[in-house]
């Protein structure tokens, strides 16, 4: 076989949608599975070590090239605009659907104390949110999940990587500490 790295490295450029280990062995019918999984983490060591513009990441449950966070600036400059942004509301309605999902709109609502009609609608046309359903009881509310898309935009491997409330309280308590240190 050739370079399994090169063909591994080839697959991930040309996938649109972050590239799954299972998926890329059924590419490469003839190389064992563990050989795959060496052949990504030494990618992945090798984009690191050189410091590239681009690295290699594991994130959706696949493997996907993406820009280092810290050229981020750079690569706003050349694009000239910031990307799209989620208003408050979103954001609020996005998290409660990530931390209990599956969740009806009722229960988002519920929680908000507000309409989400909106905030859903725009989440839904992002691919942020989907449908995974409708719950088993009268009128058959739609169910509403997180896509993998949610994950990509995140930079998550999966759900277990969401910060849980006791991290959120300690990182908001730290960042109210770092607001009361007086300015020189």
């Amino acid at each position: 076989m050739e370079n399994i790295q090169a063909i591994i490295e080839a697959l991930v450029l040309v996938s649109e949608a972050p590239l799954t280990l299972e998926k890329i062995c059924a590419v490469l019918e003839e190389v064992e599975k563990s050989q795959v999984k060496d052949a990504l983490d030494k990618l992945i060591a090798e984009y690191e070590e050189r410091q590239s513009g681009i690295c290699l990441q594991e994130v959706a449950g696949g493997y996907q090239f993406r820009t280092r966070t810290e050229l981020a600036n750079w690569v706003k400059k050349l694009k000239g605009s910031k990307p799209a942004s989620l208003s408050p509301a979103s954001l609020e309605t996005l998290a409660i659907v990530a931390y209990r999902q599956p969740i009806v709109k009722a229960e988002i609502e519920s929680i908000r104390g507000v309409d989400v009609s909106a905030p859903l609608r725009g989440l839904l046309d992002k691919k942020l949110v989907r449908i995974v359903g409708r719950k088993d009881v009268p009128g058959k509310p739609m169910i509403y999940g997180t896509t993998r898309k949610f994950l990509e935009v995140f930079n998550l491997k999966d759900l277990s990587e969401l910060p849980t409330l006791r991290e959120l309280k300690e990182l908001n308590q730290s960042q109210e500490n770092i607001e009361d240190i007086p300015s020189s």
